[in-house]
């Protein structure tokens, strides 16, 4: 079975696939982080291959602006990622683009409580064995090393277990340590959001020691560090991208003569497309759009909004105490503060309540927060715009996540791609990355 005869048939079926894939086309359909990862991977697998974005601009939900108020490019939300997230390190490796990506040399988590003012640095220890919970230095403030038995009870989660089921709420490490973590993590409170994927993020980064999660932070922004290099590594491919084209049917065979149903082509507004019996299909949508497509599609809903709020620090308001790059907030409004430059950027999660408010009234409440956080707590509020990102993420419930489909569907050459697909992570950079390559697999 293993020998000459078998690795010449199997080369033989290797150069028949590279000749089909030269002579087909992969048309990809959203130019987000998931769609581009899928794009890329096609195009180096030989495909011949075409993007297609409803929007004036690639990106998604991912992406940087040039704001006119602030004077300054700024994302349209904040993204923590970790030396942990090996899809996105990867991608933009294999795209020459690694060094996009920066963050302190060692893995260190500062957290500021607005209530009381006490500060604390969670720093995990190099290797897997969690020794430094036994160093009240390195954990939690005010936490015990009982308190991270909660950890257990999280790892032995069940599929339809909330966060809250898992860990005790009027435990000390609940408001400083599960609270923020869940939200950030599933942009959804812990009496909500589900155990399951929190689990998978915990087991891949923080019970790997501190080599798993080391902040990183894009250096000049989402775009530049995520979109521009797919971008341009597609561009010296030869792949084709059509921008502000927004496909509204998809049309379908029901695979006579071939036994299987397959997607024979895709209209937008003004022209048609028809499929070769050879090409492929990458769907990668909003899970709304992708259920108005694709008949009988089950997926996620509920869109659970962030909001962020962007601010233009003056030289003079240099912070009077030291303030780091990174910084977790609790016991205000704001969660995470992000430093880059003069640019000072707070994120919400699970903002349902603070994103219908006026943006006067959400910048007031943010602002109030970063003074504290950078020691000028009633400084005059400097320039800012304020971000509300409607539906960031899928509602992140144990429901939900039953919704969550697979790459693959019923039609042979239609896969899906998104966060909100079966990636068995939350809704992240990092699940994005993951469903494109598993959209683009054979």
């Amino acid at each position: 079975m293993g020998g000459p005869e078998a690795r010449r048939l199997a080369a033989a079926a290797a150069t028949a696939r590279r000749l089909i894939r030269a002579m087909a086309t992969a048309h990809v359909i959203g130019a987000g982080l998931a769609g581009l990862a899928a794009a890329v991977r096609l195009a180096a697998a030989g495909w011949r291959v075409r993007v297609w974005e409803a929007a004036p601009r690639a990106g998604g939900r991912c992406r940087s602006f040039d704001d006119p108020v602030l004077g300054c490019a700024i994302d349209n939300g904040n993204h923590l990622l970790l030396s942990a997230n090996r899809a996105v390190r990867r991608y933009l490796t294999e795209l020459g683009a690694a060094d996009r990506l920066d963050g302190p040399p060692v893995a260190a988590f500062p957290f500021l409580d607005l209530a009381t003012g006490a500060r604390w640095t969670v720093r995990p220890a190099r290797g897997a064995v969690p020794w430094w919970l036994a160093v009240p230095g390195r954990r939690v403030a005010g936490t015990r090393l009982a308190d991270y038995l909660d950890v257990l009870r999280l790892v032995a989660a069940r599929p339809g277990d909330r966060v809250i089921d898992r860990v005790d709420p009027a435990g000390r490490l609940f408001r400083r340590f599960w609270e923020p973590l869940t939200l950030a993590v599933m942009n959804a409170p812990p009496g909500v959001a589900a155990a399951a994927p929190l689990r998978t993020v915990f087991l891949e980064t923080f019970a790997r020691g501190a080599a798993a999660c080391r902040p990183l932070i894009a250096r000049d922004g989402l775009g530049p560090a995520l979109i521009d290099p797919g971008l341009a590594w597609l561009d010296r491919a030869g792949a084709a991208i059509t921008l502000g084209r927004r496909i509204r049917t998809l049309t379908f065979a029901d695979g006579a003569g071939s036994g299987a149903p397959r997607v024979a082509g895709f209209a937008c507004a003004h022209d048609t497309t028809t499929l070769g019996p050879d090409d492929r299909l990458v769907l990668a949508v909003p899970p709304a759009v992708a259920a108005g497509l694709v008949p009988g599609l089950e997926v996620p809903g509920d869109g659970a909004p962030i909001v962020n709020g962007h601010f233009r620090l003056d030289p003079a308001l240099a912070p009077a105490v030291a303030t780091p790059s990174l910084l977790g907030l609790v016991g205000g409004t704001a969660q995470w503060l992000f430093r880059r430059g003069a640019l000072a950027s707070v994120t919400v999660s699970a903002a349902s309540a603070l994103a219908d408010q006026p943006a006067d009234a959400v910048a007031a409440a943010l602002w109030r927060d970063v003074a504290v956080a950078l020691g000028r707590p009633g400084a005059a509020m400097p320039p800012v715009r304020i971000v509300k990102e409607r539906r960031a993420t899928f509602h992140q419930t144990p429901e939900n996540q039953a919704r969550r489909p697979r790459a693959t569907t019923a039609w042979r050459n239609l896969r899906l791609a998104g966060d909100w697909t079966a990636t068995g992570l939350p809704a992240t950079l990092e699940g994005a990355v993951r469903s494109g390559w598993t959209a683009a697999a054979r």
